[in-house]
């Protein structure tokens, strides 16, 4: 066996641990901690015959490292080394030390929380931060804590900042090996590029294959830019030598994985497309020259919305250094970066935690098993976001997983169970009563795994139901290398993969084999559904959707599914205002109304309608934000009645009452003897009126429902009611309606300028009287508008004898002038006034 650098550190870290029950190692890329030091403990006396578990963030790195071990020791993998990952394991009675994924640590603790045959657990490539590695530690740190004192834990990584995570392990040793990398030449575009990265990555690859030597190891963000970019190579002439394109990425068959990373045949060349799945724990074999996009797809959860969106984000520092550490492993080698050393400068030193970014559900569960219900209760590296573990709890209640007060229930243990997501396994325990078991765990299947059509555009062909037939006729028939589906290419390896997946959980379910293969294809949308109640979806008058949880939604493209009055969104973007559908399925009102009857409500809904100036009385089914049914209401409660027209009265504004002159008039007055005693008259001003109309209005509207009713209201009786009996004889005293002139006439007071009343009357009608005429006590003279004999005003005074002494003489010069029929003395004081054109003799 060749000596690899972390041998040098094996006896220290071995001495540590005899010590200790925790440990951090920090290794550079190449020195073999992966598949060294799990084996350097097998003899350690503390292990006493106990298993080791080494956790890995992928399944493909997870069985590398086990075969790796194994070989090493010259066995095959499920002697002394085994693995265990998702639809694949191999392990015997005979495995010490099992190379496992991180979400089946979880399971093991929930089965046995004290681990009593595993003395050491250690978390591979921990720098990655990924959710079930910090669920992981946190449970096991508990467990050691309450349960095991003597289990050991050891946190590995290549790039990971030590101290916090030494802190965590209270204050545990840190063990640093330097490695051996052999130089990498690196290489950084001279500016800032706009091209596309699948363009830039080809050139790049074109230029490698004929400068460099070695196998190429391309870094790209997603499974959709690495296909872009092998089709594009499959098109060209790379020359004599031949070139093998190896895609490699996490959804892709085992087989298709290890043929990426197993060496090349003599004479032959690799270029190996790769997402951020091959910047650690594995070795490509071969590899001298990496070309990295900067670019990776990493989750990104609102709390807001409930859903999780892919984003495109520049690559951390850290994740770089990994990435150009690949190129020299073997050899010397050459690292393109396509981005220029000033974009490195605004890049972020390390990758941010999954646990800050990704939907907690599966977490919140698993705490609610385990029996916590604070997560604070735990040791965690980083604090969970509340607002998102807030959404989740929220999310497993309705799921019924959790009760009120966060407890877990016997349903949310079957779904812990099952290791899949609380919404996918909450669908399939539904689904097996209602005898659709089968097509649950197909339809669960085909949700879990990227898209099996080639070549469609995301949503153009929504409808998840073809996704299930198509995993059935590929089933069913020999199919071809390639074959269709309503004229759609498939992905052939994928459709097997997503009916073997369908196979184990109908097998860990009890469900029989042959089950889903009935004419039961209809039943998608239902038991989307109960997965996803959130994204129930019903048609607007537009074609546009809107969601149960209140967000819009559409299909981009026009399909059959468009027309569907209610449908289920498995996937859907967050972007905008209006989240694209990607996934979904038609489901039947009445399927609805059946399933969800308990959270269906029905609300009584009694509104104002302002276009037909009346209140209209609903009854409603709703389902969130959505109207199921509507209808007329018969016999609507009275105060809900009253509440509804009140609301339309203030909306249209008091001009909807039936306002006489009378009324108006009384109204003002009130204004006006507010503005003097606001103690003792009522505020009758607009404001108020507004803002207390069911006080003041309101017992008088029991009955009435339009603008038509309000018409048999008397305001001015309703006002009049504001005022204390014994204080209405002051009301005509102290604001009268009207003020009786010398000539005998009664004009009426304006009172709508409640800080100066008006008195409109003929300039002639005044003759002998010396002062302004005043009210309120005496205290507030009148604005007198003295009129010509055609009604025009010819002044505007309060000062009445002001006015005889001065203006009059010059207003009489014009007013003689203009009716000279009409009464114009030289002395006004001594003249008899008059309503005609002359006093009568």
């Amino acid at each position: 066996m060749k000596t690899l650098p972390i041998d040098a550190i094996l006896p220290d870290l071995c001495k540590e641990l005899r010590e200790q029950t925790s440990a951090v190692l920090v290794a550079a890329p190449g020195a073999g901690k992966t598949t060294r030091v799990p084996l350097a403990f097998l003899e350690e006396p503390w292990i006493k015959g106990r298993r080791i578990l080494m956790l890995e963030p992928r399944r493909l790195a997870a069985r590398m490292a086990a075969r790796y071990m194994a070989a090493s020791l010259g066995e095959q993998v499920g002697e002394t080394v085994g693995y265990r990952v998702r639809l694949d394991t191999r392990v015997g009675p005979k495995t010490r030390i099992e190379v496992i994924t991180e979400g089946i640590l979880t399971r093991m603790l929930q089965t046995d929380p004290a681990l009593e045959d595993v003395g050491l657990v250690i978390f591979d490539e921990f720098h990655e931060r990924s959710l079930q590695a910090d669920l992981g530690l946190a449970l096991c740190l508990q467990a050691r804590e309450l349960l095991r004192e003597d289990l050991r834990i050891l946190v590995m990584s290549a790039t990971l900042e030590a101290e916090p995570v030494a802190a965590l392990l209270q204050n545990a040793p840190i063990v640093k090996s330097e490695g051996r990398t052999f130089p990498v030449d690196t290489h950084y575009l001279s500016r800032r590029s706009e091209v596309a990265v699948e363009q830039q990555v080809v050139a790049t690859i074109q230029k490698a294959l004929q400068q460099d030597g070695g196998d190429i190891l391309a870094f790209l963000p997603g499974a959709g830019e690495i296909r872009r970019v092998e089709a594009r190579l499959i098109e060209m002439d790379m020359g004599q030598k031949p070139i093998r394109i190896a895609p490699l990425y996490g959804n892709l068959s085992s087989q298709e994985q290890d043929r990426a990373v197993a060496p090349c045949q003599p004479g032959e060349r690799k270029v190996v497309l790769a997402t951020s799945i091959a910047e650690t724990s594995l070795t490509v074999e071969g590899v001298t020259i990496v070309i990295d996009s900067g670019w990776m797809r990493v989750p990104r959860f609102s709390p807001r919305t409930g859903l999780t969106r892919l984003e495109t984000v520049r690559v951390a520092k850290a994740s770089a250094d990994q990435r150009r550490g690949r190129a020299g492993r073997l050899a010397p080698g050459v690292c393109y970066r396509l981005w220029t050393k000033e974009e490195e400068q605004q890049m972020e030193a390390s990758r941010r935690p999954e646990i800050r970014d990704t939907d907690l559900a599966a977490l919140a569960l698993e705490l609610a098993v385990w029996g916590v219900t604070d997560p604070a209760e735990l040791s965690w590296l980083d604090p969970l976001p509340a607002a998102a573990f807030s959404q989740a709890r929220g999310l497993l209640v309705w799921l019924g997983a959790l009760d009120q007060q966060g407890q877990v229930t016997a349903h949310g243990k079957r779904m812990a169970e099952t290791g899949l997501s609380p919404r996918l396994a909450h669908m399939i325990l539904v689904a097996i009563p209602l005898g659709l078991g089968g097509l649950a765990c197909e339809l669960a299947a085909v949700l879990s795994e990227r898209d099996l059509f080639r070549g469609v555009r995301a949503g153009e062909h929504a409808d998840v139901r073809s996704r299930v037939e198509a995993i059935r006729k590929v089933q069913r028939s020999d199919a071809q290398p390639y074959a269709y589906h309503e004229g759609i290419s498939l992905n052939l390896p994928l459709c097997r993969t997503i009916w073997t997946e369908a196979a184990h959980w109908k097998k860990q379910f009890g469900i029989r084999a042959d089950e889903g293969g009935r004419d039961d294809i209809h039943a998608c949308g239902l038991l989307l559904a109960h997965a996803f109640p959130d994204r129930v979806a019903q048609r607007r008058e537009n074609g546009r959707y809107l969601l149960q949880s209140g967000r819009g939604a559409l299909l981009a493209h026009v399909q059959e599914i468009s027309s569907a009055p209610y449908l289920v969104a498995a996937e859907l973007d967050d972007h905008g205002s209006e989240s694209a559908i990607y996934l979904a399925a038609p489901v039947e009102l009445a399927d609805l109304e059946s399933s969800f009857a308990d959270q269906i409500e029905e609300e009584s809904r009694v509104y104002w309608e302002p276009g037909q100036q009346t209140v209209r009385a609903l009854l409603r089914k709703r389902f969130g934000a959505l109207v199921l049914r509507e209808a007329h209401q018969a016999d609507p409660d009275p105060d809900d009645l009253l509440e509804a027209l009140l609301t339309g009265i203030a909306i249209e504004g008091l001009e909807l009452l039936p306002w006489t002159k009378q009324a108006r008039q009384l109204q003002q007055r009130l204004v006006f003897l507010h503005r003097q005693e606001p103690d003792n008259w009522p505020d009758a001003s607009e404001e108020n009126l507004l803002a207390s109309l069911a006080e003041w209005l309101g017992p008088h509207l029991y009955g009435m429902k339009s603008g038509a009713d309000l018409k048999r209201l008397s305001l001015h009786e309703i006002l009049l009611g504001l005022i204390p009996w014994e204080r209405r004889r002051e009301l005509e005293k102290e604001a009268p309606t009207h003020i009786e002139v010398p000539s005998g006439s009664r004009i009426p007071v304006d009172y709508s300028d409640p800080e100066s009343p008006i008195l409109s009357v003929r300039l002639q009608e005044m003759f002998g009287l010396t002062e302004t005429p005043r009210i309120y006590h005496g205290r507030v003279p009148l604005t007198l508008h003295l009129l010509s004999p055609a009604h025009r005003p010819v002044q505007v005074t309060r000062d009445l004898t002001s006015f005889w002494q001065q203006a009059y003489f010059d207003v009489k010069k014009d007013l003689k002038g203009r009716y000279p029929k009409h009464y114009w003395p030289d002395d006004p004081l001594q003249a008899m006034p008059t309503n005609r054109t002359r006093p009568r003799s």
